[in-house]
Protein backbone atom coordinates (compact mmCIF):
# COMPACT_ATOMS: atom_id res chain seq x y z
CA UNK A 1 0.00 0.00 0.00
CA UNK A 2 1.24 3.45 -0.88
CA UNK A 3 2.34 5.70 1.92
CA UNK A 4 0.25 8.90 2.05
CA UNK A 5 3.44 10.78 2.97
CA UNK A 6 5.16 9.85 -0.30
CA UNK A 7 5.26 12.79 -2.67
CA UNK A 8 5.04 12.46 -6.44
CA UNK A 9 8.65 13.69 -6.61
CA UNK A 10 9.67 10.78 -4.39
CA UNK A 11 7.69 8.36 -6.56
CA UNK A 12 9.47 9.64 -9.67
CA UNK A 13 12.85 9.34 -7.92
CA UNK A 14 12.02 5.77 -6.87
CA UNK A 15 11.05 4.86 -10.43
CA UNK A 16 14.32 6.34 -11.74
CA UNK A 17 16.43 4.44 -9.19
CA UNK A 18 14.64 1.16 -9.97
CA UNK A 19 15.23 1.67 -13.70
CA UNK A 20 18.92 2.35 -13.12
CA UNK A 21 19.28 -0.64 -10.76
CA UNK A 22 17.62 -2.91 -13.32
CA UNK A 23 19.19 -1.53 -16.53
CA UNK A 24 22.45 0.00 -15.26
CA UNK A 25 21.72 3.39 -16.86
CA UNK A 26 18.83 5.75 -17.58
CA UNK A 27 18.96 8.29 -20.41
CA UNK A 28 17.61 11.73 -19.54
CA UNK A 29 15.26 11.78 -22.54
CA UNK A 30 13.75 8.43 -21.47
CA UNK A 31 13.23 9.70 -17.94
CA UNK A 32 11.60 12.90 -19.19
CA UNK A 33 9.29 11.02 -21.56
CA UNK A 34 8.23 8.60 -18.80
CA UNK A 35 7.67 11.39 -16.26
CA UNK A 36 5.62 13.39 -18.79
CA UNK A 37 3.41 10.42 -19.63
CA UNK A 38 2.98 8.96 -16.15
CA UNK A 39 3.28 11.89 -13.75
CA UNK A 40 2.61 15.06 -15.76
CA UNK A 41 4.36 17.98 -17.40
CA UNK A 42 4.56 19.95 -14.15
CA UNK A 43 7.60 17.82 -13.20
CA UNK A 44 9.53 18.98 -16.26
CA UNK A 45 10.87 22.36 -17.36
CA UNK A 46 13.08 23.88 -20.03
CA UNK A 47 16.28 25.27 -18.51
CA UNK A 48 18.16 28.43 -19.50
CA UNK A 49 20.15 26.46 -22.13
CA UNK A 50 16.92 25.37 -23.80
CA UNK A 51 17.29 21.78 -22.58
CA UNK A 52 14.36 19.87 -21.14
CA UNK A 53 15.08 18.87 -17.55
CA UNK A 54 13.47 17.31 -14.52
CA UNK A 55 12.04 19.75 -12.01
CA UNK A 56 14.37 20.70 -9.13
CA UNK A 57 12.34 18.95 -6.41
CA UNK A 58 12.43 15.71 -8.42
CA UNK A 59 16.22 15.89 -8.68
CA UNK A 60 16.47 16.70 -4.97
CA UNK A 61 14.34 13.66 -4.03
CA UNK A 62 16.37 11.53 -6.45
CA UNK A 63 19.72 12.57 -4.93
CA UNK A 64 18.40 12.04 -1.42
CA UNK A 65 17.20 8.53 -2.23
CA UNK A 66 20.23 7.26 -4.17
CA UNK A 67 22.72 8.62 -1.58
CA UNK A 68 25.57 8.96 -4.07
CA UNK A 69 25.17 5.51 -5.61
CA UNK A 70 24.19 7.00 -8.99
CA UNK A 71 26.30 9.30 -11.13
CA UNK A 72 25.25 11.73 -13.85
CA UNK A 73 27.15 11.52 -17.13
CA UNK A 74 27.07 15.11 -18.36
CA UNK A 75 28.46 14.24 -21.82
CA UNK A 76 26.07 11.36 -22.45
CA UNK A 77 23.02 12.86 -20.70
CA UNK A 78 22.35 9.74 -18.62
CA UNK A 79 22.54 8.47 -15.06
CA UNK A 80 24.45 5.30 -14.20
CA UNK A 81 24.80 3.06 -11.16
CA UNK A 82 28.22 3.50 -9.55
Amino acid sequence: MENAETTTEQQIAEWMINEIKFRGTLRQEEAIEHVKQHFGEQFIFVNENGNVSLEKEVKKAFRKQHKGRIAWDRDGFFWAWT
